[in-house]
């Protein structure tokens, strides 16, 4: 499969990039600037020149010139769907013709669909938002024009608005105003099987009346107008919180297979409701595919797998490395994980919990001279303190990958805390590490986000 990249001139950050060596992989992006003054070669070594967090500047500034505030009502016209597209997809103006591409269209495999007044002022209306809270702006708008979702599930979304505007139960626009029905999410895998999970706020219900209600969208999906859609599955989630995990809620099996399944680099990979895994499947190959050549993991090394999600990364490596250990908050995300034996995989150990409750007590277990190398791939929040403490302290720690779709913000933070000069205050006193390469992956096409690799050594 060939690699995404971007077409960019040569007097572009990009090619400096290129040119200097701090990375020989195309679809690298412009991370350069100026050199933080006293430890820059600590942190970025001689390859590169500078603040890796300028290209989500140059990509921020280019989308943001076609992005217009929503008024609150209107018809649901072209300009609706224009305004949400600048939103959602930015750059689904530009051209791809000359990029390499294993998707661009329709890529993503989970879609969430939230439910409000639409630009009509109906509040039973499915699909994205637009404005904002805080002016009280909220317009939710439809879908089926976005080029990274699809069709299949706007089709869903549109059935699901559909059963909300037969049935007698109010949508909850917000909590504390009262309803019932929120959001819909749609999950695919690359065989066109599609998992459907309802939200439903329940209120003071019953017990038998919410039965009445998950019988009720039940039939509209099995033998009802919602059957076109051709579910493989439809949970339902009693939720009283913006986000309920499973061990609050737990999702209930209305009817179908209570798991998908994806195929992705020789692996059978098992998905739950609420499990973590890669939005874009064939740039997810791409994706784990660098990560292991940057790795450089080999028969002496253990890999360390930190926030694993379903086990992809440590998986896909196993057979290179002594073990694979990794670690993941989400309960059900460690169970499709452990489902190795899929797989023929005999080497993997999967741990459930907070990583900075988890990772320190692993790590002590294995200063017997052993070879780590560690993957971290947290969510936009980036790694707990505690985390980054564990890493940067373990001396057999030599190799870390760093992947972030938010390489700004807490993760600059992040890499800073374990690049920088030792610090007794801060508990920092292990050797720092040295960023040696910047990989980007582009698995968000349309939009300004892209998926960032950094190899950091010692």
């Amino acid at each position: 499969m060939a690699r995404i990249k971007r077409r960019v001139p040569m007097h572009s950050p990009r090619c400096f990039l290129s040119r200097v060596g701090l990375t020989s992989k195309p679809g690298l992006l412009p991370w350069c600037a100026t050199k933080p003054p006293g430890w820059s070669q600590l942190f970025l070594g001689s390859a590169c020149e500078g603040n890796f967090t300028g290209m989500i500047a140059k990509k921020r500034q280019r989308g943001q010139k076609s992005q217009k505030k929503p008024s609150h009502v209107g018809p649901l016209d072209g300009s609706w769907q224009e305004r949400l597209a600048d939103v959602v997809t930015p750059l689904w103006r530009l051209s791809y013709e000359e990029q390499l591409k294993p998707v661009i269209n329709g890529y993503r495999n989970k879609s969430t669909f939230s439910v409000n007044r639409g630009p009509d002022g109906n509040p039973k209306t499915v699909g994205y938002y637009l404005g904002t809270w805080r002016d009280r702006s909220i317009v939710c708008v439809w879908s089926n024009h976005l080029k990274n979702i699809p069709e299949k599930h706007n089709q869903v979304a549109q059935y699901y608005e559909v059963f909300l505007r037969q049935s007698p139960m109010e949508p909850c626009l917000l909590f504390h105003e009262g309803g019932y029905w929120r959001e819909l999410i749609v999950r695919t895998n690359s065989r066109g099987h599609m998992m459907a999970i309802i939200t439903f706020h329940p209120q003071e219900l019953r017990q038998e009346e919410l039965s009445v209600q998950k019988e009720a969208v039940k039939k509209f999906f099995t033998s009802g107008p919602g059957a076109v859609c051709d579910l493989t599955s439809l949970y339902f989630q009693e939720s009283t919180m913006m986000h309920c995990s499973h061990q609050q809620s737990p999702y209930q099996l209305l009817f179908g297979e209570p798991h998908l399944y994806e195929d992705l680099l020789g692996l059978k990979i098992r998905i739950s409701p609420d499990a973590f895994f890669q939005i874009n499947t064939a740039g997810a190959e791409v994706l784990y595919r660098t990560v292991g050549e940057l790795s450089g993991v080999n028969s002496n090394t253990i890999l360390l797998d930190i926030c694993c999600g379903t086990g992809v990364i440590g998986l896909s490596l196993a057979q290179y490395a002594s073990q694979v250990l990794g670690i993941e908050l989400v309960e059900q995300a460690v169970q499709n994980a452990r489902t190795a034996a899929f797989n023929g995989i005999t080497n993997c150990e999967f741990h459930a919990g907070r990583a900075e409750k988890i990772l320190p007590q692993l790590l002590k277990s294995k200063e017997d001279g052993q070879f780590i190398v560690a993957v971290v791939n947290p969510a936009r929040a980036g790694l707990h303190y505690q985390v980054v403490q564990a890493i940067r302290n373990c001396r057999a720690i030599r190799t870390l990958i760093f992947v972030s779709c938010k390489p700004h913000g807490e993760t600059t933070r992040n890499i800073i805390e374990l690049c920088c000069p030792p610090d007794s205050a801060k508990k920092l006193l292990g050797e720092p590490f040295v960023l040696r390469k910047a990989v980007s992956v582009d698995l968000f096409p349309h939009t300004l986000d892209c998926e960032l690799v950094l190899l950091l050594a010692r």
